[in-house]
């Protein structure tokens, strides 16, 4: 079946049994009681452990000696939010199992951050993925791509929190409120207290919580349908066991180069640029181990995707075996999972208290995650630049100050994403339309030696311009012509339309009726090109605006915020071409770590063995002498 914008969702069995919405038991609630506590408790012990002799460098970088495998599962968890949790399995209910390709993309989707921008930040010694900027650029880009993440990140934590919390409540009358502040008071404390290394220890119980409770469900509902040979073989009977669609129109939702291609870009800027992915890369022992990581997320990151889908397709199977009630058949998407698991696990006590735990870790590790990757780049990008006579004490009790604010204002947030309405579909697109033009701004740098400041902050404008007229547009397009929402629920609370898939990266919009024409037309790009549209403005705008204001001419350029990867393309051209872009060889192993502001000694951010060894310069006839040349571009103007 071919899931493009004509592709209408699947006809609903319905029964005419109303179900009454489903209750906890005491054993669920002790097992959701159990997620927080256990949460809670990793968190404090890293907290208290060591307290008094806490460095900033420890509390916001784990001081730099976490190992490959806890930071894998770290960052698998960041962005596996409860959305997605909820989000995928509906996707395949309703459309198929094209969205199934995304798998594709994930291989190159983390090798390109492996090769390309691990070595750079790491080599660098940084602590907010911001600071590249400065050294790249100067301080002003640095604060514009910093701004730029705040935003985002404070509009999407409040919504990633308040949406599944809805959700819960509309299908199992679990407090909204009650839930909302629960997570949002223990994440605050365990990250505030314990730092990244109690986030990343937490995300690594969470990730195991998370795939026990998915688990849980494809085991007790394939049994009910009669295993997964036959969920596959009735999905298959209703045309949901999708082709590959090699229509290359990038304005239908799904095909396989969207996904495949398309979700590149989508991957690099989560997990190539993203401050949250960026800091767990950086907090590695080794940039081996933190490289390792990036590989390992990779099987992981299929394993969930295929859990995910198969909970769909047996979610399909089971209401062809058993109808849903009238109650169901009018729920939002987003709650379809949520009916599902609750009419699957009834009768069997506890394992509803695991997938409601299984869904919360997913919120809990993502917004732990906003949390401390918002506490670092305000402490290292807006703070310590201007008041750098701060003492280690002092700054370890701002650091933490910080990461409590932060979360009471995601507590706000949560507030203001209850009183949004339609709105709220909005809020979500934001993390989606922002990650593309700070993918773009980071890429402007490593591969284009010749843009200069005003080019990149020209170009990051341009971007966001881009991004929010694309992405607003689509919104705004399909309220007014075509999309109709789904039917309210009957419960008090309901999500709008399609809400969840919207939040997993980006804007995941409704397929519409009608082949739109125009500029709506152009509204109706598929959301996983967002990415790739949007930092293209932005490289192709900043190159632009660097040659018209004179290049690098007069501007000094660090030859080590250039990625490896330049020297290697510059090799395979001509040498006309390399004479032409002033190219000359750099005898510098960019292997030889050298930190990029060595005042963080002083602060305590370099603390450990391996910071003071990057401190040191090679001897002379050491291997870094032999190595091969670097090009890097001289003061040029285009």
């Amino acid at each position: 079946m071919s899931v493009g914008v004509s592709t209408s969702t699947p006809l609903l069995p319905t029964s005419d049994t109303d179900v009454v919405t489903s209750a906890f038991s005491l054993v669920d609630y002790v097992v959701f009681a159990l997620l927080l506590v256990l949460s809670l408790a990793i968190g404090l012990y890293h907290a208290f452990r060591g307290w008094g002799r806490h460095t900033v460098g420890q509390l916001l970088m784990a001081d730099r000696k976490m190992g490959c495998l806890p930071v894998a599962l770290s960052l698998l968890a960041t962005f596996q939010s409860a959305v997605a949790i909820l989000g995928v399995p509906s996707e395949i209910y309703r459309f198929g199992t094209q969205y199934w390709f995304l798998g594709c993309c994930y291989f190159l989707g983390l090798v390109i951050p492996a090769h390309v921008f691990i070595p750079v930040f790491y080599r660098l010694h940084l602590t907010s993925a911001y600071e590249y900027l400065e050294l790249r650029f100067n301080k002003a880009v640095r604060i514009c791509g910093t701004v730029t993440f705040i935003f985002q990140m404070v509009i999407y934590m409040g919504v990633v929190l308040y949406a599944p919390s809805l959700a819960l409540n509309a299908v199992t009358g679990f407090d909204l409120w009650l839930s909302v502040l629960t997570l949002g008071i223990v994440c605050t404390i365990y990250t505030a207290l314990g730092g990244l290394k109690a986030v990343i220890w937490t995300d690594v119980f969470q990730t195991l919580v998370m795939f026990l409770g998915q688990l849980v469900v494809i085991i007790v509902g394939s049994t009910r349908v009669g295993g997964l040979g036959n969920a596959w073989e009735v999905a298959s009977q209703h045309g949901l066991i999708s082709g590959i669609e090699l229509n290359p129109d990038p304005f239908v939702r799904h095909t396989f180069w969207t996904l495949a291609f398309g979700g590149v870009f989508m991957m690099l800027s989560l997990y190539g640029v993203n401050q949250a992915q960026v800091q767990r890369y950086l907090s590695s022992r080794t940039e081996k181990a933190a490289i390792l990581s990036c590989y390992a997320v990779f099987p992981c990151q299929q394993v969930v995707l295929c859990m995910s889908c198969l909970i769909g397709l047996v979610m399909f199977a089971y209401y062809q075996k058993y109808p849903m009630s009238s109650q169901q058949a009018q729920a939002a998407p987003d709650q379809f999972v949520l009916y599902f698991v609750m009419d699957l696990l009834k009768g069997l006590p506890g394992l509803p208290g695991l997938f409601v735990a299984c869904l919360f870790s997913g919120s809990l590790s993502t917004i732990s995650s906003a949390f401390n990757s918002l506490a670092t780049v305000t402490m290292e990008d807006l703070i310590r630049p201007w008041f750098p006579q701060f003492s280690e004490v002092q700054a370890i009790m701002l650091s933490r100050i910080l990461a409590f604010g932060y979360g009471l204002l995601c507590l706000g947030m949560a507030y203001i994403s209850s009183q949004m309405g339609p709105v709220l579909q909005a809020a979500l697109s934001i993390f989606g339309m922002v990650g593309g033009p700070l993918l773009g701004l980071f890429c402007l740098g490593m591969f284009f030696p010749c843009a200069n400041p005003p080019g990149a902050i020209v170009g990051l404008l341009a971007g966001l311009v881009m991004a929010f007229w694309i992405g607003i547009g689509s919104i705004v397009t399909k309220m007014a012509f075509g999309v109709a929402p789904s039917p309210s629920n009957i419960s008090s609370f309901s999500l709008p339309s399609n809400l969840t898939t919207v939040a997993m990266t980006t804007l995941m919009p409704s397929t519409t009726r009608s082949r739109p024409t125009g500029l709506q037309r152009f509204y109706s790009l598929s959301y996983l090109w967002y990415s790739a549209h949007n930092s293209t403005t932005v490289i192709v705008v900043g190159l632009i605006v660097s040659w018209l204001t004179g290049g690098m001419r007069g501007r000094t350029l660090n030859p080590r915020t250039i990625s490896p990867v330049f020297s290697r393309l510059v090799d395979l051209l001509p040498l006309s071409c390399q004479k032409r872009l002033h190219c000359k060889s750099y005898s510098q192993d960019l292997s030889v770590d050298t930190p990029a502001f060595p005042e963080k000694m002083s602060n305590g951010m370099l603390k450990n063995s391996r910071d003071k060894e990057a401190m040191a310069v090679p001897e002379e006839g050491s291997a870094h002498q032999g190595s091969s040349p670097t090009f890097i571009l001289q003061e040029t103007s285009l």
